[in-house]
């Protein structure tokens, strides 16, 4: 039976430089970082990743680039959804002969499928490819909601392991940590946070651990609120997670991953490219950035 994965999981940037083209010595960069921060495993190209304006070949790159610098020192998850079930399928298979550990596959976006459409889509890409999957739910982005009861007849799936649960709701959590305890004899099924400011509450009630964006300019902080929650130290991760409040409402005061990005080429960690449609981070909040990156000691 497979272990549940637990901890801190970055959804690492891409690192591009200023003309958009692909910096891999920044990535490896970020990847050693990250591995020295005490980060438990790498999130390669999903939503922070920008993995909805690269191309195939791109996407596969950085997947394959990534599992090389990482070197297994920690697992790495791969992006590979899609809102055409054949692509994700396609692009699941790749990963899968790149070497990564797992996948992340997020709900078919657009598309707005029902219920037993989202159940069909997940089905068919677990039956296509032996490598064990997480979906990746977050209505905010995809226009579709990957409901509780869907999810449970999905991890009986053997290749489905575990869900990235975007939305904020401590009833959702609930029914997820449900859904995860009512397969524990069978195998492991990890649930894992996808926002942010509430990832600390939701560890504390039952959840495995968070794939973050925040853990890309502060691992250590990210890494040490999960193993003290994974611990039974609840009012220790409270207190490091409250020192964070302002950080993650400037994370996400524009679309992700604008700030992220601007916040690590401050701390010198990236160059400033980013893909359009999105644009470099608003000048009206720079100051106010710069501010809180200077008092939490990031530059």
């Amino acid at each position: 039976m497979m272990q549940p994965l637990q901890g801190s999981f970055v959804a690492l940037v891409t690192p591009m430089s200023a003309n958009g083209s692909l910096d891999f010595d920044a990535l490896k960069g970020l990847i050693e970082w990250h591995i020295e921060s005490g980060t438990d495993g790498i999130v390669s190209v999903g939503t922070t990743g920008e993995s909805a304006t690269v191309s195939v070949p791109e996407h596969l790159e950085i997947i394959e680039k990534t599992i090389e610098f990482v070197g297994r020192r920690v697992p790495v998850i791969a992006g590979t959804g899609g809102n055409s079930t054949e692509e994700a399928v396609a692009l699941t298979q790749k990963a899968s002969e790149l070497g990564a550990d797992y996948v992340l596959i997020v709900t078919p976006y657009y598309n707005k499928p029902n219920q037993e459409g989202l159940f069909q889509h997940f089905i068919k890409i677990a039956d296509s490819v032996e490598i064990p999957q997480i979906l990746y739910n977050v209505p905010s982005r995809t226009a579709c909601d990957l409901r509780p009861e869907t999810v449970m007849r999905l991890a009986e799936h053997q290749n489905i392991i575990g869900i990235k649960e975007a939305l904020d709701s401590s009833e959702r959590l609930s029914e997820l940590i449900r859904i995860s305890q009512a397969i524990a004899d069978q195998k492991g099924f990890s649930v894992f946070s996808g926002d942010d400011p509430s990832f600390n509450s939701f560890m504390a009630n039952g959840g495995d651990g968070v794939i973050s964006v925040a853990a890309n300019v502060v691992p250590k902080y990210i890494s040490q609120i999960c193993s003290l929650n994974l611990s039974n130290q609840f009012d220790d991760a409270k207190e490091i997670n409250s020192v964070l409040k302002n950080l993650y409402e400037l994370l996400f005061i524009e679309s992700n991953p604008i700030p992220v990005k601007w916040m690590l080429n401050k701390m010198g960690r990236i160059q400033p490219g980013i893909r359009l449609p999105l644009i470099p981070f608003n000048q009206a909040f720079h100051e106010k950035t710069i501010n809180e990156m200077i008092k939490l000691k990031l530059i």
